[in-house]
């Protein structure tokens, strides 16, 4: 039986009030103790209408489990108890299924938890998305991406270790299934001052740290670096180690979550050290040094760290050095020059560090965004997450503070204009009659910040550009001339009479009155932090780096290129990336995570209600709850209202037949609920009062405790009856049993007893019987046993008789046996004898006649005789090699063994020779075709024998060249036609698609001068190359069929790039192609084997990988377009 599946509503077992929009009485103090003791449960999210509200608990809680994110799937977002997988699956299908654009607000102070909000969101929606490799792909590099940008973008502050010191917006796309297609990452304002600079108690960004920590020793010697945090002078050392935070660990995490992003070796290298020059820009230092005109001039200390960066970027010193020290100012065909002094050049050097780490960080995104992004053109459904910083009130505000809070304005603006629109868009949908609601706008703040003419960042633009001094107090200035009058603005300085007596304004700051609070802001530093001004020397010395990426960083150092135009402000540019992007989340669908820090201290199960007080008023929670209720504080749909209260009504109860919201209509008018209470929309019911909901919670709970209590009635009852029923039935089965026993045994014993009195009579009858029995037998036994006594003792009588006579006969035979061996000892003795006589007897004449011949013998016959002898034995060793010569086969290796010693050279050398001779015999044989077949098999062996696994297999497949019958299939009679010179090969092949990695079907066609590509339906040519524009051929050393044909760069053929082939004759191809190549253009043709090769794809350079793996084909090889830059063959 099937597991009864158990709905949970947001209003079962609830603590505290799930969603505020019902809470009552609704002031701040209720919604904070709310947060609280929902809190102290382990409950961290609390709805307002849909909107979550995260409070970071600062503890793993096991509410994320693979099992919750299945409760939360494909559930209405007010079944269950509030949570942020609700949210997540509510905009999931509603981009799915509705083909709705989302967008997901995650907003908060540092330290709230609004990056694993975000984390929490994408590990949700893939989960809930589908799957398959490429899906799983895409979601793996999308979750990977954020450990790059954590590591980069990332810092330990004082209220948080992780804090994201940069605004992050992603876009995900899907495609109409709800498949994950890829990304789009969106950057905005990176504090770079950390760079140069951290608060005490806080941490540069952490790739410096996971770099010192968890890099070898090998690349840290490469990059120059020591592992020592105190070597530098960017880095803090009271905060160098955060507790809980292993930096080598997260290091080696970064290192691969890149790799699975998609970056290459050369540039994840790239990358370091880049990191590292920054960490050694803040070792240099300066002091003065006094010049002939009075003027001091700056001059490195030490200059060993100025060489080793500009050995790590490729830069020249001098060039370095001097744009150190001096300054070029040009206008108008001028070029002024200056001098800079200690100040200005430490000024110079934080300004290259904090631009050289921004635009690395820039340039991340935009690398990451390559990968990421989708591959394919088809229309695109887009989730957006933004993770950004939430409102800041510090004790110093300076200008980050001013941007962040002024980006929170504009958030706040939309989230009330979307909420707003999306209540009266509900109200219109279920013809409900929409009332005003009075909120407060904070447009007029926006326009303070904002406005082109008079607005603050306006006139901050406008004292940047202005000639003559500016300093932070002329900007001052201007704004109190300007803002006096404006009821959000205060300063000291204010012609505004009333502000004159607060003497909690300094004089050098002003303070703006935002939607969340007042904030104070300090004007040291606005002005130089928005000119955000680098040296133009210093820009051309990056431009002129060895090292690719950092040149690429600095465009705007290119000589041919100067741009004597002021670059825009970093406000001017904030502005305009905030005003993209709220003209983005306008087109989509928005979703609102509000994430609350519970305390300081970073501790779990504290809860400071001053410190969530200030966060609730910032974050606009009870203005949220106020618009959210102005007019009807719960709306739920007629079916599941009538299936959670129609037990208190005896018409609905237990089933209504008739519509849902009739049934709803009469159990409201059953319980007597005021008509101005409620109103019937199309679908849903319309709640006004939160104390008519909770009216119904409690009669709903006291009548569930009255059912509770009939059904265990009625339960008890039917227990009771159930045992009774079954002691009854137990007690007829147990006496059945028992009497059956009885009955078995006393038969048992019945039987045993008749059983033992057989066997007594029995034996007796046997016992008389074999009495006499015996009595009979008697004599004849005795006799029995007499006659095999004597026939005993007659055998062994006769078997001692014949042991004497075989002892006998053997005596003899040893005794016969040793007069032979004496007698043929002797008969050897006497030939031995006689034989040494005649070898005596023939040395004794031999002696007489070598004696007798002596004088007849000249000098040099010992000689004469030695080449007799040899002469005889070679030509002994001829007669014998005819007869043993082998077969004429040149693949026969038999050869008759050596029979002298000294005949070894000759015998090697007569078996070259007759290898030789049979080889052209052989060779005599062919056609002029056959020659051209095998002088291709020679070319072909000494290509690719031992090179590449798959020449072995194509050493007996003869070379036919023209596969296809161009000339006999009137198919391809148009083809022919076009083609007027011989063709050498003619044979299809798979081109590979440049894009997805997908092979198609193409007529490969070698001709004397050309090489063409042609369709294989229809016979048209798609591509002709003259070889001379063919530079190289590559291939694996694997068992595969893939060659990449490299053109010449410029050439015409090449302007979509190189070609990439799939080919069954692989080896015949190459060679056929290599030889045409060097008879026509008298140059051999590279032939690069590889298992990792480039090819250019238009003004990309991607990487073609092989690799060994199991296929589901079979022995098919796959190719996969893995990313922008690595193309994936796997091969069995």
């Amino acid at each position: 039986m099937a597991k009864m599946e158990v709905k949970t509503s947001l209003l079962d077992n609830m603590i505290g009030v799930g969603d505020m929009v019902l809470l009552e009485p609704l002031n701040e103090d209720t919604v904070i103790d709310n947060l609280k003791k929902r809190f102290d449960h382990n409950e961290i999210y609390t709805y307002i209408g849909s909107v979550v509200i995260s409070v970071n608990p600062y503890r793993s809680l096991p509410i994320y489990s693979p099992e919750k994110v299945e409760d939360y799937r494909n559930r209405n977002f007010y079944e269950l108890s509030p949570h942020i997988f609700a949210l997540s699956d509510e905009a999931y299908r509603s981009l799915r299924d509705q083909d709705k654009d989302q967008c997901i607000l995650i907003t908060g102070e540092s330290g709230a938890g609004k990056t694993e909000a975000s984390k929490l969101v994408m590990s949700y929606v893939a989960a809930v998305c589908g799957k398959g490799a490429e899906v799983n792909q895409v979601k793996e590099q999308l979750l990977q991406s954020n450990p790059v940008l954590e590591a980069f973008g990332n810092a330990k502050t004082v209220r948080n270790d992780n804090s994201s010191r940069f605004g992050k917006y992603m876009d995900i796309e899907f495609d109409f299934k709800g498949d994950p297609l890829g990304g789009v990452i969106s950057n905005y304002l990176l504090e770079k001052s950390r760079v140069v600079k951290q608060p005490r108690g806080e941490r540069n960004f952490h790739v410096f740290y996971q770099l010192l920590s968890g890099a070898s020793e090998e690349l840290l010697n490469k990059l120059k670096l020591e592992r020592d945090f105190s070597r530098y002078n960017y880095l803090s050392l009271d905060s160098a180690t955060v507790n809980g935070v292993d930096d080598a660990a997260n290091f080696r995490t970064v290192r691969n979550a890149m790799q699975i992003v998609g970056f290459m070796d050369h540039e994840a290298e790239s990358v370091l050290e880049v990191v590292a020059a920054v960490l050694k820009l803040g070792n240099i230092e300066f002091k003065p040094e006094s010049r002939v005109n009075g003027l001091d001039e700056s001059k490195i200390k030490d200059k060993n760290e100025l060489k080793e960066i500009c050995e790590l970027t490729g830069i020249d010193q001098s060039v370095l050095e001097r744009a150190f020290s001096f300054r070029t100012v040009e206008a108008k065909q001028e070029k002024v020059s200056t001098t800079l002094n200690v100040a200005q050049a430490y000024y110079a050097r934080d300004a290259l560090a904090k631009n050289l780490y921004s635009r690395l960080f820039s340039w991340l995104v935009n690398r990451i965004n390559e990968s990421i992004k989708a591959q394919t053109k088809v229309r695109k459904k887009v989730m957006g997450v933004l993770d950004i910083y939430g409102f800041e009130i510090f004790e110093d505000n300076s200008f980050e503070q001013f941007i962040i809070n002024y980006c929170n304005e504009k958030l706040q603006q939309i989230f009330i204009e979307l909420t707003l629109k999306e209540e009266q868009e509900e109200y219109i949908r279920e013809d409900i009659e929409w009332t005003h609601i009075e909120y407060f706008n904070n447009a007029i703040i926006c326009d303070l910040i904002e406005n082109n003419t008079n607005g603050i960042l306006a006139m901050l633009d406008e004292e940047c550009l202005r000639p003559g001094t500016v300093t932070d107090e002329t900007f001052l200035e201007k704004l109190n001339q300007v803002c006096a009058t404006h009821q959000h603005f205060e300063s000291r300085m204010s012609k505004c009479s009333r502000f004159l007596n607060d003497t909690s304004l300094p004089h050098s700051c002003f303070r703006i009155q935002h939607y969340a609070g007042k904030v104070l802001y300090q004007v040291e530093g606005f002005v130089d932090k928005n000119n955000d001004l680098l040296y133009r020397d210093l820009s051309q010395a990056m431009w002129k780096a060895g090292h690719a990426l950092i040149k690429s960083l600095f465009p705007e150092g290119n000589p041919a290129k100067i741009n004597l135009k002021r670059p825009p402000t970093a406000g001017s540019q904030f502005k305009a990336s905030v005003a993209t992007l709220m003209k983005n989340l306008q087109t989509k669908n928005p979703n609102y995570i509000r994430c609350i820090k519970p305390n300081d201290k970073k501790a779990a199960h504290i809860f400071n209600e001053g410190l969530v007080c200030h966060q609730v008023r910032y974050l606009g929670l009870l203005e949220n709850v106020r618009v959210r209720r102005a007019g009807y504080a719960f709306r739920q749909a007629y079916e599941p209202c009538l299936e959670r209260y129609k037990m208190l009504c005896k018409q609905t109860w237990p089933h209504w037949k008739g519509p849902a919201r009739a049934g709803v209509e009469v159990l409201f008018n059953e319980l007597e609920i005021p008509v101005e209470e409620y109103s019937f929309g199309r679908s849903k019911i319309f709640i006004r009062n939160p104390r008519t909901l909770f009216k119904l919670e409690d009669l709903r709970k006291q009548r569930l405790e009255d059912l509770a209590t009939l059904i265990q009635k009625i339960y008890r009852g039917w227990k009771c009856r159930t045992h009774f029923l079954l002691m009854r039935k137990s007690q007829i089965v147990i006496a059945a049993w028992f009497r059956r026993y009885a009955q078995q045994k006393r038969y048992q014993q019945i039987k045993s007893s008749a059983l033992v009195i057989q066997s007594y009579i029995r034996g007796w009858k046997v016992r008389s019987l074999l009495q006499a029995y015996w009595h009979q037998k008697a004599p004849t036994t005795i006799a029995a046993y007499w006659h095999g006594t004597q026939a005993r003792r007659e055998l062994s009588r006769l078997k001692a008789e014949a042991r004497n006579k075989h002892a006998i006969a053997v005596i003899w035979a040893y005794w016969l046996g040793s007069k032979a061996r004496r007698e043929l000892k002797r008969l050897k003795e006497e030939a031995r004898r006689k034989h040494a006589v005649a070898v005596i007897w023939a040395y004794w004449l031999g002696l007489k006649v070598r004696r007798e011949y002596r004088k007849f013998f000249r000098a040099n016959a010992g000689k004469k005789i030695y080449e007799f002898t040899l002469q005889r034995i070679v030509q002994k060793y001829f007669l014998e090699m005819k007869n043993k010569v082998p077969s004429l086969s040149p693949i026969d290796k038999n050869w008759p063994s050596r029979p002298y010693l000294f005949l070894d050279s000759t015998h090697k050398e007569l078996k070259r020779i007759f290898h030789l001779w049979r080889c052209k015999k052989y060779r005599d044989q062919f056609t002029d075709q056959q020659k051209l077949i095998y002088e291709e098999k020679l070319e072909a062996s000494e290509l690719f024998k031992d090179k590449k696994a798959l020449y072995p297999s194509s050493v007996g497949q003869p070379f036919q060249g023209p596969y296809l019958e161009i000339n006999k299939n009137p198919k391809y009679k148009k083809l022919k036609d076009a083609i007027e010179e011989k063709i050498i090969i003619a044979e299809v092949v798979n081109k590979i698609n440049r894009a997805n990695g997908k092979s198609t079907s193409r007529i490969f066609l070698l001709t004397n001068n050309n090489l063409l590509l042609a369709d294989q339906k229809s016979g048209q040519i798609k591509s002709e190359v003259p070889l001379v524009d063919v530079t190289k051929v590559s291939m694996s050393s694997q068992n595969d069929g893939f060659f990449a044909i490299h053109l010449k760069e410029g050439c015409e053929a090449a302007s979509k790039g190189d070609f990439l082939f799939s080919s069954d004759h692989l080896i015949e191809m190459a060679t056929k192609l290599y030889r045409t190549t060097l008879s026509q253009t008298k140059q051999k043709l590279n032939i690069e084997i590889s298992d990792e090769f480039l090819v250019q794809f238009r003004q990309d350079k991607v990487c073609v990988k092989f690799i060994q793996g199991n296929q589901k084909n079979g022995s098919v090889p796959t190719c996969k377009r893995k990313n922008n830059r690595l193309l994936e063959v796997a091969v069995p």
